[in-house]
């Protein structure tokens, strides 16, 4: 949901079902398929495929998107382990509004997702209401 609102909000289209379907899908991401490969490799812990990875996202988007993608990766990692460890899960508003993109990434699907409330027809079209509304209040406080 973040990743769709806040590609809107700076006037990108974005499809993330690339996150699963890797490079069958283009994400409208610049350098969107070496940050995959960059995150996949991470998160699967084998260090020739992480750093080759890493020289691949190095030359397509540079030393400080490298970095940037890096710290994203291990804090990811931290919070879903902590969450996962205590059994936060998702609060409603963020469910509603993250209904549509929890299915298309097939989340529910995770162990951790049984926590997380299930939202009804109603609940999902307000969470549709609320996900467009994003991009535009997102904009506003850039522009502060």
């Amino acid at each position: 949901m973040l990743l769709r609102v806040s590609g809107e909000a700076q006037g990108a289209e974005v499809d993330v079902r690339a996150i699963r379907e890797g490079s069958d899908v283009a994400s409208g991401i610049e350098g969107g398929e070496a940050l995959t490969a960059f995150a996949e490799a991470a998160v699967r812990r084998e260090p020739g495929a992480t750093a080759a990875a890493r020289e691949r996202l190095r030359g397509a988007l540079g030393d400080a998107a490298t970095v940037d993608a890096a710290a994203v990766i291990g804090n990811f990692e931290r919070m879903v382990r902590i969450a996962d460890g205590t059994g936060i899960p998702l609060d409603k508003p963020v469910a509603m509004v993250s209904a549509d993109v929890r299915d298309a990434l097939g989340i529910d699907g995770f162990a951790g997702a049984e926590r997380t409330a299930r939202v009804n027809a109603l609940e999902r079209g307000l969470g549709r209401a609320m996900g467009r509304m994003m991009p535009t209040v997102l904009r506003w406080f850039r522009s502060r």
